[in-house]
């Protein structure tokens, strides 16, 4: 994985999990310690579902660079879809106080969007290939 991929994955994963770290404490003190195993478990689904999505978006924009635009907008609408299929499927779970578990949810998902939003302003990404002199030989 190249530098400017790692830091980015690295700028979006640390302020989600500090949210999710938040999260979980209060949800202790709040909900028990059924609220916190929600928090924890709400995290980990963002931080696992939003890293695959990075990691494909990533693998895209170097084998097809002229679909990176198109593939991040599917892709984010797949995962927001794909996490509202997973709180349909896990409302009715006794597992782990389901309300902590969706607040942490939606709480990290913001904050995974925004730091990534964020951290790709900040990188100084070249958009222009310095191999290409663009004549053709």
């Amino acid at each position: 994985m190249p530098s400017n991929d790692a830091r980015i994955l690295l700028h979006t994963a640390v302020p989600t999990a500090a949210v999710g770290a938040i999260a979980t404490v209060i949800s202790g003190v709040v909900a028990g310690g059924k609220g916190a195993l929600g928090a924890v478990v709400g995290t980990l689904v963002v931080i696992l579902f939003m890293g695959i999505g990075q990691l494909v978006l990533q693998r895209t924009a170097k084998s097809l660079p002229h679909l990176f635009q198109a593939m991040g907008l599917m892709l984010y609408t797949a995962q927001l879809l794909v996490l509202f299929i997973f709180l349909a499927l896990l409302k009715n779970t006794t597992l782990f106080d389901f309300k902590a578990f969706a607040f942490t949810l939606l709480a990290t998902t913001v904050v995974w969007v925004a730091a990534q939003a964020r951290a790709y302003m900040k990188a100084k990404i070249t958009y222009i290939d310095p191999g290409n002199t663009g004549s053709k030989s």
